[in-house]
């Protein structure tokens, strides 16, 4: 078991408000259209907040030749469960490799811890809260999707409940939100529950919610030719088949520039067991107003060390080969767990 105390936390971030001044000369209604869509906001970095305690706890894997059944070219090389004292651990929706080999990850509670996953040197983990000033209630602080650029270190997130997109600097403090119209009709619980910044500087993100009843494949998708809080109104949809009745709930670029999306469905009600795929797509073929075809590459079954994985994140490693982590969502339950997976592959044993 790995464990860690006396920690450092994070404050919540102060911002400014969303207000615009709304004028009625029809000579400014282009101009209003972006200014509604962009609010910026010059959050200071949060400052430190309680200690907690946190430990990371080995789970059994099955047999090698019972996994590669389901994984194929994935190796499952650990499983482990998260643990925390902390009433505010879990609901963890997205995961972000940093360049220190810490993965941090972000709550749709608002808030973000960041850790040494096993096999990475040990550092002191840190936890914070995000977003206080967008109120007390879920919604305004359900992040379900990060992405991360290398070089300025500055990190994307999506908010599924208001469809809104926040830019942080790499302190993490908030340095602008967007509503972009193209993502205003995803819903309030079927939002962005993906994304990625492509090496190419595209962003793309991916609607959780089925296209319709009857096409249990398809999903809305948009995608933005460049930091979609620079340019809210930039936005293209096109469409992702994928895996039939599996949702996306991450997504990560393959260092040959490929797509991994991570997804997901319920199985079993109560207590609730879920299980997963994992697809890829060459972004090359994406375009607007078209679809976009995923190949399935792994089954995660539920029979297997599984939860609510919702977060994804690719780490090159030596050679050829890359590490894929895994986190769940335990939805603040006692049903579920906080469950961190590491699988490895050759991305040319993918095919595609």
């Amino acid at each position: 078991m790995w464990a860690f105390t006396s920690v450092k936390a994070f404050d919540a971030l102060r911002g400014a408000g969303y207000s615009l001044l709304v004028r009625r000369n029809i000579l400014l209604l282009p101009i209003l259209a972006a200014l509604l869509a962009l609010t910026w906001l010059q959050s200071p970095v949060p400052k430190g907040s309680p200690e907690f305690s946190f430990a990371i706890e080995p789970l059994p894997l099955p047999p090698r030749p019972v996994a590669q059944a389901h994984l194929g070219p994935f190796l499952l090389s650990g499983a482990w469960e998260l643990r925390s004292d902390s009433e505010r651990f879990g609901g963890y929706s997205s995961l972000v490799p940093m360049p220190d080999g810490q993965l941090l990850m972000f709550s749709d509670g608002g808030r973000w811890l960041q850790f040494s996953p096993p096999g990475a040197d040990v550092l002191p983990p840190d936890q914070g809260n995000l977003m206080r000033e967008r109120g007390r209630a879920k919604e305004t602080r359900d992040v379900e999707a990060a992405t991360r650029d290398p070089v300025s270190g500055a990190i994307w997130l999506g908010l599924e409940s208001t469809n809104t997109i926040a830019r942080l600097n790499r302190r993490l403090g908030t340095r602008g939100t967007v509503d972009p119209p193209s993502l205003s009709r995803w819903g309030v619980n079927s939002g962005p529950e993906s994304m990625a910044k492509l090496q190419d500087g595209r962003f793309v993100l991916l609607r959780e919610a089925f296209v319709g009843w009857l096409q249990e494949f398809r999903h809305d998708a948009v995608v933005f030719p460049g930091d979609p809080v620079a340019m809210p109104l930039s936005g293209r949809h096109f469409r992702m088949d994928g895996p039939r009745h599996f949702k996306p709930t991450d997504m990560a670029q393959l260092p040959d520039g490929r797509i991994l999306v991570l997804m997901r469905r319920l199985v079993w009600p109560m207590p609730q067991r879920f299980a997963g795929r994992i697809a890829i797509g060459d972004p090359a073929l994406l375009e607007p107003g078209r679809a976009w075809h995923l190949t399935e590459v792994a089954r995660i079954p539920s029979t297997l060390p599984v939860d609510n994985f919702e977060g994804m994140a690719v780490v090159p490693g030596p050679g050829r080969k890359v590490t894929v982590w895994l986190i769940s969502d335990d939805n603040y339950s006692n049903f579920q767990r906080t469950v961190l997976w590491r699988l490895e592959v050759d991305p040319s044993d993918l095919p595609g």
